[in-house]
């Protein structure tokens, strides 16, 4: 018995940690939100290893003669491919996770002490039962939901604090399904020109995250504070808007996202111009009619609204005679028939022409001189995985748009690719996933992927199982040659068979990278 003990339990308490560590990891990953991480474990849930765990109880509970042996080897197994596994947004070790863990904990070892106490002989196979199902991870939760709620309402109020001490602080808001960051992250670098600006870093563009930003990054000398708001449902900018009060908005896009939260395009578009809907009377709105659902929404606005396109002629701000060079981008601006030439970027692709325009708009709001802008539009570097680009030694240029997951962007991307001038011999090669979370929109716009691919690339490589049979029939619809579609099962092994066959000159498009809860 006490071998027993001495091999099962330092294992089982490695199991635990790897277990309960992805269920936490996927509990972040969906905002702490129930109803969020309920969509998701429906549909992404590692149902396979509950089944061997809930299989191995079974064996524990009837006193099987070899439990221990298969347990052991099941739960060293499980729990090292667990540990070993990495993630495109890793597990963040806030406190509210550290306390999530020391909950979880101590609920477990209640469990099992209980067992241990009554019922000894089925101690072992009871640990493995509350493991099989989140179980662990759900109820530390519901324990720590009072302690929570007064912890966030201490840090929303310090929040609130802090912006009414600086009173002169001027707020910018930034929303869209697409686009926010880029825009942040140019209108931050061009405003800095003549202010001290802070920005929401990194992806904090929930309530938490602005919290955060506020409580640790906003100090008295700043003057100017960009708010990046993300939403997956209702309510959701309006909650960050209840916060920071904005007056001056961009609504950089509003498309197919999300739409099994928002239910619908009319319900994206709704959430996206909360941001407007809070906005003062005296405030701006700055919009993007080139998304054809706000063109088509025809909206009217209590405050003081400007457009923005690259194509509407219509738009208070459009951008002119676009350049591309193999250098750099040149456009003018047509601010309402007044048209100022000489602006000069590194970027490339209609969407982040799109994105500037937005930030030129802002930047002559709060007047900044357009030498200064740019200037700073001059000395814009790419962001990492929206539309970067480099070359690697071996002559292969790589389009890195891996954080982008919508039909527009993607079109815009495929747009870059397909007029890339290539060397003698390369080819235009396209590796992705395809888009999630579109309800019933998701098999009709990988189909429409599939047509954009065929009429800008040469190979395609069509990774992962979930949105498959949609991109290879809209490839298949426009006669895209057999030969050249490479199908693998994960982003690993695309990239070994891209491995073997790329040359110098390749130009190779990285689309969208599905979140690690899809497979």
């Amino acid at each position: 018995m006490l071998i027993d003990n001495i091999i099962f339990w330092p294992l089982y308490a490695l199991l635990w940690f790897a277990i309960v560590r992805y269920d936490v990891h996927m509990f972040q990953h969906n905002s702490y939100r129930e109803e969020r991480y309920a969509r998701w474990f429906r549909g992404g849930y590692k149902f396979g290893r509950a089944a061997i765990i809930a299989a191995l109880a079974i064996v524990g509970f009837i006193n099987n003669p070899v439990f221990l042996g298969f347990s052991a080897v099941f739960m060293t197994v499980i729990a090292w491919r667990e540990l070993r596994t990495t993630y495109k947004k890793p597990i963040v070790y806030t406190m509210r996770v550290k306390r999530l863990f020391l909950t979880a904990a101590l609920f477990s070892a209640a469990i099992i002490g209980v067992a241990a106490y009554f019922v000894p002989q089925y101690a072992k196979a009871t640990a493995l039962v509350i493991l099989a199902l989140p179980i662990v991870m759900l109820t530390a939760n519901l324990l720590n939901k009072p302690w929570e709620a007064l912890i966030a309402r201490w840090y929303y109020n310090d929040a609130k604090r802090i912006l009414r001490s600086m009173p002169d602080l001027t707020i910018i808001g930034i929303t869209g399904s697409f686009g926010k960051t880029s825009t942040k992250h140019y209108l931050y670098r061009i405003l800095s020109e003549k202010y001290n600006v802070l920005m929401t870093p990194g992806n904090f563009n929930t309530t938490l995250g602005v919290i955060r930003t506020i409580r640790e990054y906003l100090k008295p000398h700043h003057q100017i504070f960009i708010v990046e708001m993300g939403a997956k449902q209702r309510g959701d900018i309006k909650e960050i808007c209840d916060l920071v009060n904005p007056s001056i908005g961009i609504v950089t896009a509003v498309g197919e996202m999300h739409l099994e939260t928002f239910g619908s395009i009319e319900g994206v578009l709704k959430t996206k111009f909360e941001l407007i809907e809070a906005l003062p009377t005296s405030g701006l709105g700055v919009i993007n009619i080139d998304s054809q659902p706000i063109a088509d929404a025809h909206l009217k606005h209590h405050c003081n609204a400007i457009t923005y396109s690259v194509e509407n002629s219509n738009a208070d701000y459009r951008a002119t005679e676009v350049n591309y060079s193999p250098h750099a981008t040149s456009f003018g601006v047509n601010v309402k028939g007044d048209v100022s030439e000489g602006y000069v970027t590194h970027l490339v692709g209609r969407g982040n022409i799109l994105n500037l325009l937005a930030a030129i708009a802002v930047a002559d709001e709060l007047k900044v001189p357009a030498s200064m802008q740019k200037r700073a539009i001059r000395q814009i570097e790419q962001i990492e995985h929206r539309l970067s680009i480099k070359t690697t030694a071996a002559g292969i240029t790589i389009i890195d748009d891996a954080y982008n997951s919508n039909p527009a962007g993607a079109q815009m991307a495929l747009e870059v690719l397909r007029d890339f001038k290539l060397k003698e011999g390369g080819r235009r090669i396209v590796v992705t996933p395809g888009f999630v979370e579109m309800g019933e929109s998701q098999q009709r716009n990988n189909r429409i992927l599939g047509h954009h691919i065929a009429a800008s690339a040469d190979w395609a490589f069509v990774v992962n199982k979930v949105n498959r049979d949609a991109i290879v029939q809209g490839l298949n619809e426009r006669e895209f040659a057999a030969e050249r579609l490479v199908i693998a099962d994960s982003f690993a092994e695309a990239s070994e068979k891209l491995a073997q066959m790329m040359i110098s000159g390749d130009v190779i498009l990285y689309e969208n990278d599905l979140p690690d809860s899809f497979k």
